[in-house]
């Protein structure tokens, strides 16, 4: 019985090392999890959790058997480029909403106030509204077990210790920061849409009254309707990102318009 659990123990523990690699990398670059605000005892704590709820799974994969210190090195530094690349691929859609934030920002006027926030560069008003708004609304909509699904699902696309191809890895990047970028776009677009209308009526009026200083006076009103179109739109578009963001979970590497 002794040598039985014996063996049980020593078959598991490569495979404990190994999802726990993947899973500590990717929890860098993670959204909400992976922020610089969270502390790294809650990062180890989360990483921990997570690879207790895949463990079971990957008990009852195929894996071949760790042969030596070199086969050790292999695997364990495939593993690592995989959680990174995973990580990164979920932050991508972290990088929408500040990309979202900074077209509307500017398109409204907007970018210069309030700037700052948990980034490292600083992001105008929207984007911090963007961003913290949209990790809320994550960790508020069940982002623990999606994440739990996606890792089990990428231990099926990305096998245990084995090396990710690189023209793979280069096609699903280029896709995913495709992805970002019509994401991005996609929920600014509102903001775009009025500042272009706005723009032409300005010019509009401007043409009629050439005595006026339209600069002067509709400067107040875009910073006001910007606030406005805010206030009413943000919800809509948050609600649109999560359903994108769910969409990629289950779909990392795939396109999701």
């Amino acid at each position: 019985m002794t040598m039985a659990l014996l063996d049980l123990v020593g078959e598991a523990f490569p495979i404990l090392v190994l999802a726990v690699l993947r899973i500590g990398a990717a929890m860098a670059f993670l959204p909400a999890f992976g922020e610089r605000a969270v502390p790294v005892r809650i990062k180890l704590a989360l990483t921990l959790a997570l690879v207790a709820l895949v463990f079971p799974v990957l008990l009852v994969m195929p894996f071949e058997p760790i042969s030596g210190p070199g086969d050790w090195v292999t695997r364990g530094s495939a593993e690592v480029l995989s959680g990174i690349f995973l990580g990164f691929t979920f932050r991508l859609m972290v990088f929408a909403l500040q990309v979202a934030g900074s077209i509307a920002a500017q398109s409204t006027s907007l970018a210069q106030v309030f700037g700052g926030g948990v980034t490292p560069d600083p992001q105008p008003a929207l984007g911090n509204i963007f961003l913290m708004s949209g990790l809320a609304l994550a960790a508020l909509s069940g982002f623990h077990v999606h994440l739990t699904e996606a890792f089990l699902l990428s231990f099926t696309l990305l096998p245990l210790g084995t090396l990710p191809n690189a023209s793979t890895l280069s096609a699903w990047a280029i896709s995913d920061v495709s992805r970002m970028f019509i994401i991005g776009f996609s929920l600014s677009a509102p903001f775009v849409a009025a500042a272009m209308l706005y723009n032409l009526a300005l010019g509009a009026i401007n043409r009629a009254m050439p005595q006026l200083m339209v600069a002067f006076v509709g400067a107040p009103a875009l910073t006001a309707g910007g606030l406005a179109l805010a206030a009413l739109s943000v919800p809509f578009l948050l609600a649109h990102w999560w359903e994108l963001f769910e969409a990629s979970l289950f779909a990392p590497f795939g396109p999701v318009r």
